[in-house]
């Protein structure tokens, strides 16, 4: 079983408030970036615009996807909004606790089951978690079992084409924002893992074939930009 090396290099962050060595990630398009592990220990005066707006539009009881170290939630429940956070390492579920997040939930998106939320929010990337162009169309089937009648789901994305140009490599067989990644740690990797980045025109064509209403609410200089999604009410 692989270590969670993410996990581990935020601990020694929270416990530090550095780390001893980079968090490494290596991807698939060649490239071995340096993680600034502070990024997830924002608070509100560090997040991006796209970030506020999103948070803004929270509506009901939240369900943080990818929760990290409680960033987004600690915000939302200072706001007296509902929040529970959902996030599969058990050592941020830990941290989470420790900084005053109410309710954490420690599994995987997919295995959820049984309770009902107004906001799916999937911040920096979340929706990234689908892995796949096939994976986001489960993970929109998914998502439809846990909102509620008006529901909806807020999420980021980004266009990652310029890549292939930045690194002079040839696009690949499938979907070219589907990207393999690795966290590196004190020489240690932990588990591959595949992550998802939408352009907007494969986005609108999966969320039509998938019977859902899509809003692009917000662009930013990087090709990021901001996404309301909420199930299309049959006629």
């Amino acid at each position: 079983m692989h270590r969670d090396i993410y996990g581990e290099a935020l601990n020694e962050y929270n416990e530090n408030g550095s780390l001893k060595f980079p968090l490494l990630l290596h991807s698939s398009y060649g490239d071995i970036e340096e993680m600034p592990i502070d990024v997830f220990f924002r608070d509100e005066q560090d997040f991006p615009e796209l970030e506020f707006i999103a948070l803004s539009l929270c509506d009901g009881h939240v369900l943080d996807v990818g929760a990290g170290v409680g960033s987004h939630a600690l915000y939302l429940q200072d706001k007296g909004f509902v929040v529970t956070a959902l996030e599969i390492s058990a050592t941020a579920c830990t941290i989470m606790q420790a900084r005053g997040v109410h309710q954490i939930i420690n599994d995987n998106f997919y295995t959820l089951a049984g309770q009902k939320f107004d906001t799916l929010l999937f911040l920096m990337n979340g929706i990234g978690l689908a892995q796949t162009v096939d994976g986001f169309k489960a993970l929109l089937q998914h998502a439809e079992t846990l909102l509620t009648a008006d529901g909806q789901l807020l999420f980021d994305s980004s266009d990652i084409s310029y890549l292939y140009e930045e690194y002079r490599i040839r696009r690949p067989d499938h979907y070219f924002g589907e990207i393999g990644y690795q966290y590196e740690y004190n020489g240690l990797k932990g588990a591959p893992f595949k992550w998802l980045y939408l352009d907007q025109h494969k986005l609108i064509q999966i969320a039509h074939e998938e019977n859902w209403v899509v809003q692009i609410l917000f662009e930013d200089e990087n090709d990021q930009f901001l996404v309301r999604m909420e199930k299309r009410k049959s006629s």
